[in-house]
This record gives structure tokens, sequence and C-alpha cells, in this order.
């Protein structure tokens, strides 16, 4: 018998015995559940409150300036190429929908580049979505063009005998005055809500919900620009069914259409269209995708000014921009008591469009959004961007999407956002669908 063999019979001979309680079932889970809990004293938590470390300090400059996180890691060779088109791609188109979203938040266009301008810088160092386009967002401008025409109507006499008619920059300046000051308080209620951690209602928008409230929104802007589309004058709707008196109103001045406004409209919505299709085609095939966007302002300029298409059409153009930045100024504060319901909204929807987009943008590529950094983003960027007169920003879903592109199982909870957010405005859809959403949770709980 060789030495394998006599340790294969030792090992067969060899046995364990184990000797343990018996367990029945209410007691094994007990001794599973069961944990020790020792809680820390009052001291040793203070003293490990205000501790400071450098791992400590780290993470608190990686926590409210993200950038310190994402750009020592950037792979300047693999990233460079596709951020450079997309970063000329979203730059480009923010500049025309700069200008129109501040009509449609009636102040003059200028004020569009400069809520362009400078809420972008800052959010640079401190958002920490890396696809999402912030600025002017047509829904925002919307519910400050309401403030703004609510409290300095067209028909207003300016002190001194003044006018609408005739005083048309005085009423501008009222306006600015109004935009200046509803921003500066949603600014203010959104800093103080990521600073006590309210973003973690961002947990309860969930996929289907944040996917209806973007489409709803999506309608929202697009029925906004339909009068512009059309060349024709309507008169400006907000809140609870805005969506369809605005269809309804331009479907009835139908008659009065501008046809040149809406061929170039047509024609530059075929290149963007045309164009994605190409860029999905080909996308193996091409380095980069093409930015018809910035070809799309481009051909759009050209038409304009090359056919002088104001004075021969009738088509509205911007006009002439003052040159240079504007010095910072102080918001009127002695406005707040009039306008914080309004701004109240305000922080909430432009909150909630940009996590929604966020959070769409994160999960398909992998990485995660913070709720409450974001409302302390946006918190700063707005209310620092007033003193420089701009007016309320968010994200913008178009943008968000080109500078994306170019560089559940169940339809419950969908619907009745989409619904909601579509005829009841987008601040009390979202409420109406938080809350259906929340009770949809209960009940399959209790299920």
């Amino acid at each position: 018998m060789d030495h394998a063999e006599e340790n294969e019979i030792l090992t067969a001979s060899q046995r364990y015995y184990v000797e343990r309680p018996i367990f029945s079932h209410p007691v094994l889970q007990e001794r599973l559940h069961k944990k020790d809990k020792i809680s820390d004293s009052i001291g040793d938590k203070l003293k490990q409150a205000f501790t400071c470390t450098p791992k400590k300090i780290r993470n608190i400059i990686y926590m409210f300036l993200p950038i310190t996180k994402w750009l020592p890691a950037y792979k300047f060779k693999e990233y460079v190429l596709g951020d450079l088109v997309s970063g000329i791609s979203t730059g480009v188109l923010q500049l025309p929908q700069g200008l129109a979203f501040a009509m449609l938040a009636a102040v003059p266009p200028v004020f569009g580049l400069y809520s362009s301008f400078y809420p972008v810088i800052m959010y640079c160092f401190l958002g920490t979505s890396r696809h999402i386009s912030i600025g002017p967002f047509a829904v925002i401008s919307l519910m400050i063009g309401g403030v703004a025409v609510r409290l300095v109507p067209d028909d207003i006499v300016i002190p001194g005998g003044v006018n609408a008619t005739n005083g048309t920059e005085a009423r501008d300046a009222l306006r600015v005055k109004v935009a200046m000051s509803v921003t500066l308080l949603s600014g203010i209620i959104q800093f103080c809500l990521g600073v006590c951690r309210f973003g973690f209602v961002a947990i309860y928008l969930t996929e289907p919900l944040v996917r209806g409230f973007t489409t709803a929104a999506a309608v929202h802007v697009f029925t906004s620009m339909l009068k512009y589309l059309f060349g024709v004058k309507t008169k400006r709707y907000s809140g609870i069914f805005s969506v369809v008196y605005s269809t309804v109103a331009v479907l009835q001045n139908v008659k009065n259409l501008n046809v040149c406004s809406l061929g170039v409209g047509l024609m530059v919505f075929g290149l963007l269209l045309g164009g994605k299709e190409f860029n999905e085609r080909f996308k193996e095939k091409l380095p980069a995708p093409i930015p018809l966007e910035f070809f799309a302002v481009v051909m759009g300029t050209g038409i304009s000014a090359g056919f002088n298409l104001k004075e021969s059409y009738n088509v509205d153009v911007v006009g002439t921009l003052p040159l240079g930045l504007l010095p910072p100024a102080n918001p009127d504060t002695s406005l707040f008591h009039l306008v914080y319901v309004d701004a109240i909204a305000i922080a909430i929807v432009g909150f909630s469009v940009t996590i929604s987009m966020a959070k769409t943008l994160a999960n398909k590529h992998g990485y995660q959004v913070d709720g409450n950094q974001e409302l302390i983003a946006l918190g700063l960027c707005n209310s620092i961007g007033s003193l420089f007169q701009t007016f309320s920003i968010s994200c913008s879903l178009s943008r968000s999407l080109v500078q994306e592109g170019t560089g559940g199982k169940t339809q419950t909870i969908w619907l009745t956002t989409f619904v909601s957010s579509l005829f009841l405005g987008l601040d009390y859809g979202l409420i109406t669908a938080v809350i259906i959403a929340l009770l949809t949770v209960i009940y399959r709980t209790q299920r």
C-alpha cells in the first residue's frame, strides 16, 4: 500500500461531530436579527463631528465642488473631440434659445444672453450632472413672464404720465426688475432647501414619473413656440389648462399666419430631423456626430439677413443687441411679498425639471447625481446670477439632449404624470404625480 492510498483511507475514516441547540423558526429569526446596539456618547459624537482630518476636508470639497473630483480624472484624448463638438453645438443652440426664451419671460432679448452666460459658468463648478445644459428654459421663462406681465401689464401707466405705448423701455425696465426679484427669491429658496437636505424628494421621482413629467414639459415648450412658428400674435397664458388655451388661440389666428415664418421654421425642423437620423444611422462610421444645430442656426441667420425677412416679409427678428455686459445691480427685495408664491413654484419646477433630466441621463450613462447638491447649485446660479440681471434658469430639455447626443414595467404612474402635468401645469401636475406615486407605493406595499 503506497503513501497516497494510506492518506485516502485516513481521510475517509475521519468524521466531524457538531453539537448545537435545536432552533425553532421564531427563535432563529430572533437570533439572526438581534444586534448589539452600542451608542456613542454625546461627547464622542461631537468630537467626531468637529474633528478635522484630510479625508473629511477632501470629501467636503468633493461634495460642494464636484468639478474637483471629475476634472483630475478627465480622459483628454478620449473625451476632447466629443466634448468640443458637443460644446459648440450646445453653445450655438443656446444663443438663439436664450433670445427667444427672454421674449417668453417678457424681458428684452439680450437678458436671455446674460442668463445663458453667468449660470452656466457657476454650474460647471457646482453641478453633479455631466450631460444637462443649464440656462433659460421655456416653461420657467413662461412662469416668469406671467409674473412680470401681471405686475407690469402692457397698458400700465408709468409714473410721470408716460404710457406703455411711448414708454416701452421704461416698462421693460420694470419687468426686468420683477424678473430679477423672482429669480433672487427662487434661488434663495432652492439653496435653503438644498442645505436642509430637501433633495431626498428625488427618491420619489420614479422613472415613469420622470419620463411623464419631461414629456409634458416638452409639450409645454412646443405649444409655447407655436405662435412664433406661425408668426401670429396671441395672448399669453399660464396656469391650469394653459397648454390648451395657447393652442386654441394659435389655431383661431391661423388665418393670419406668416407663410414665410412657417416656411423657415419647417426648413430648420427638417434639417434637424434629417440630421438626427443621419447621425444615428452612421454613428459607427463618424468620428463625432455632425453638429446640425450649428448649421441650422447659421442657415436661419443667413436666410434672415440675406432676404431681409423683417422688412420684406414681416418676419419677427430680434434686432440689434447692445454690446458688452451690464454691471451688477441689487434686485428689488421690496417686491418679495408680491412674488413669493410664484418664486416657490418656479424653484420647485426648476429643480424638478433639472433632476428629472439629470437622473434620466445619469441612468443611461451609469453614474449618479446628488439631489441636494443640484438644489444648492441651482440656488447659487439663480441668486448670484440675479445680481447680474439674469432670470431664473433650469435644465433645457432640448439642449441637454443635444449635449448628450453629440458627444418600468407598468404605465400607471407615467400616464398620470403626463396628463396632470400637461393640463394642470408643471407645478400642480408635479404635486399630483408625486402624491399618486406615493399612494401607488403604499397600495402595493399593503397588497
